[in-house]
Order: C-alpha cells, then sequence, then structure tokens
C-alpha cells in the first residue's frame, strides 16, 4: 500500500503553474462577459496570481502572454513578482491576433509575414532572458479552411525553418514547448494538428524541444493519457495545459467535466516518474473563465488537479503490477478504481493544516473579503482580457 507520508510529500513539492490570461477577463467567440475586479494590467494578475498561492500553497509560478502582458520592464515585472511571492513562468507567444496572420503566421506563403512571427517569436525569447523565464510555450493558430488553399507540404517546410531559427536562439536553459491542436480556427487542415506532427518537429529540433499537451485539444473519445506515456517514456513531455472540455476546446475548468480522465492522465504521470523534478513537466493551466469568477475558478482549478494527483498516487503499484502479471483483468481494473474512488479530500485539508494553510482554499478566500475590495478598488481603467 501507498505510504501516505510520502504521498504527503509529493503532494507538497507539485508545482501548479497558473495562467495571467485566466484572471482577465475571456469567453467564447460570441461574448466576453466582464466582471467586477478583474485585474487592468500584468501587475494586478499577478497580485491576483499570488492569492491563488498564498491559499493553495503550490501555485508559485505564472504563465504570461505577449503582448496580453506586455510591459516596458520586463525584469521590473520579475522583481514585482518575486515580492509577492511567485514567480514568472512560461511565455506564451500570440501569432493569432494580428490582420497579417489570416493565411497563417510561421506557416504563411509570404516571407514577410513569416518574418514578422518569427520576429515576434524572438522577441519572447528577450523577455525570457529578462524575467528569467524556461519555457517558451508555441501554440499556432496556422492552417487551411478549403482543399487546394495551400501547399500543406510547403506549410510544413515552413514552419520546420521557423522553428529552427527561434531554436537556435534559446539559451542552455531555455526550452521550447510545442502545443498540437486539433482544430479551430482552421477547418480543413492544421499544422500542427497533433502529438506525433509536435513530436516529429521537436526530434528534428533537438532535447530543448518538448511537447504540450493540452488537455481540450483533442478529438472525442481521443486516450489523452496513453499519449502522456508514450511522451515520458520518450523523454519529450514538457508539460500539460490543464482544462477541461465536453465537446471541443471549451477551456473549462480542470477536472470539471471528466475527473476520470484526469486522474488516469495523472496515473501515468506518476507510474512513469513524471512529477519527479528531473522529468521536467511543467503542470500548467490553460481556461477560460467566462461566467465564474476568476480567482475562485483557479483555486478551484488546481485543487482539482491537486485531487486527481492524490489519487494517482494511492494506486496500489505492487498490486497493480501483480495483476498486470498474471493476467487478471478484473483486479487490475479494480486497483485503479479503488485509487479513483477514494475521497483524498480529507487527506489534501490535512495536508495543507500541516502546511498552516486553510483546509478549504476557495472558502477562506471568499472569507476573506478580498474579492469585495478589488471589486472597489479596481473600478475605472482599462480590464484586461483577450487582446489586452
Amino acid at each position: 500500500m501507498p505510504d501516505i507520508a510520502a504521498v504527503k510529500a509529493a503532494l507538497a513539492a507539485q508545482r501548479i503553474e497558473t495562467p495571467s490570461w485566466g484572471y482577465g477577463n475571456s469567453g467564447t467567440r460570441f461574448k466576453v462577459f466582464a466582471q467586477q475586479g478583474v485585474p487592468r494590467d500584468p501587475y494586478e494578475k499577478l497580485d491576483d496570481a499570488a492569492q491563488v498561492h498564498a491559499y493553495t500553497g503550490v501555485a508559485p509560478r505564472v504563465s504570461l502572454h505577449i503582448p496580453w502582458d506586455r510591459v516596458d520592464d520586463y525584469a521590473a515585472l520579475a522583481a514585482y513578482a518575486k515580492e509577492r511571492g511567485v514567480e514568472l513562468g512560461a511565455i506564451n507567444s500570440n501569432t493569432f491576433q494580428d490582420d497579417a496572420y489570416r493565411l497563417g503566421s510561421v506557416c504563411h506563403p509570404d516571407p514577410a509575414v513569416r518574418r514578422k512571427a518569427v520576429r515576434h517569436l524572438l522577441d519572447c525569447v528577450d523577455i525570457m532572458d529578462a524575467t528569467g523565464s524556461a519555457d517558451l510555450k508555441l501554440w499556432f493558430a496556422d492552417g487551411t479552411n478549403y482543399p487546394g488553399q495551400d501547399d500543406v507540404t510547403a506549410r510544413q517546410e515552413r514552419l520546420a525553418e521557423s522553428l529552427a531559427e527561434v531554436y537556435a536562439r534559446l539559451g542552455d536553459d531555455q526550452r521550447m514547448l510545442l502545443e498540437y491542436k486539433l482544430f479551430e480556427p482552421a477547418f480543413y487542415t492544421t499544422d500542427v494538428p497533433d502529438w506525433g506532427t509536435a513530436y516529429a518537429h521537436c526530434l528534428k529540433l533537438g532535447p530543448k524541444a518538448r511537447v504540450v499537451v493540452d488537455t481540450g485539444h483533442h478529438a472525442p473519445g481521443t486516450n489523452i493519457e496513453f499519449i502522456v506515456a508514450l511522451l515520458l517514456r520518450e523523454g519529450r513531455l514538457g508539460g500539460f495545459d490543464f482544462n477541461s472540455r465536453f465537446y471541443a476546446d471549451d477551456d473549462l475548468m480542470a477536472g470539471a467535466a471528466d475527473p476520470f480522465q484526469l486522474f488516469r492522465i495523472m496515473h501515468e504521470v506518476v507510474r512513469n516518474g513524471g512529477l519527479e523534478p528531473a522529468a521536467g513537466i511543467a503542470f500548467m493551466l490553460d481556461q477560460c473563465h467566462n461566467i465564474e469568477a476568476k480567482v475562485p475558478a483557479v483555486i478551484r482549478s488546481v485543487g482539482n488537479v491537486q485531487e486527481a494527483t492524490a489519487k494517482a498516487l494511492l494506486v496500489d503499484a505492487d498490486a497493480l503490477a501483480a495483476a498486470q502479471r498474471d493476467g487478471d483483468v478484473l483486479a487490475a481494473n479494480a486497483v485503479l478504481m479503488d485509487a479513483y474512488d477514494t475521497d483524498v479530500r480529507p487527506l489534501l485539508r490535512a495536508l495543507r493544516e500541516e502546511r498552516g494553510l486553510d483546509p478549504d482554499p476557495v472558502a477562506a478566500y471568499l472569507r476573506s473579503g478580498r474579492q469585495e475590495r478589488i471589486a472597489a478598488e479596481r473600478a475605472g481603467g482599462s480590464q484586461a482580457g483577450w487582446g489586452a
């Protein structure tokens, strides 16, 4: 049976990175609903992220999105984060919100547009240098809507050439994390549609290039945990963008739509050493809080990832291995289900209390009255959101 002290130690050591854009106004293609108290600049986003870390104890890193989080002095922003008890994590590029990218960015048929996109990516590496960030996270909206619109093979060549130039600019301790997405906004072909395409490009680039698995970016029924296990085996899993989906890229809170899937993913992570620091896995959230309050939603999401991780750590590895060796299908499945059916909330509450934290982070934040204070203090100005 798993050692509870070891389980608690692993949970205490886990780090979950929250997204700066998760604290701003966001929504669907149809509507972005504004909320009171939403940050007006990257500094206020960091204030909110610091609250999430203060109440959970496991969320010390914050991803930035450029240009949504553009500032004049990134070193000063990093220093501000440190003052608030957090640090800057992955730098996310944006090559999908400029009119020039209507037909693509790094895959665009016009070399001038590709040059513009690559310059932006190189600028992001400069920002990494200034902030001390280790990861450049890339997601490309590039693709086509109609057969014959462009040469599919040529687009892959353009992508490879652009990635190679950016890869060459990375420092010794910096990485490129390549994300994939099945579809949207392109609907006929997407230039990085799946883990295999991302993996193939990362292999060609070198050891500093790894694949990011966004849990919302797959076809219905895709066995995401298999992808995770394979990439871990190959040493090419760079991290996760955790969110939930019912239909497509819904960007709901992690663990909300299919907590069993999140558990299965985390089982493969635990089973294959993904929680070890040497694995270098970035456990990041990437979510759109359209109708729910931002900070409580992020706290809830962090807790959901913790719950899935706790259940994965409770899997009786010896019993599972014995059942698998014996070919006992029902017994092997029962070992996993026993762990999944365990109510880990008392364990997490106890762990938080041992670390001097409130056992219920969401309730503690709401009791603090901060949500009401920032609604009053942040009146006026322009709220942060998509494109800001």
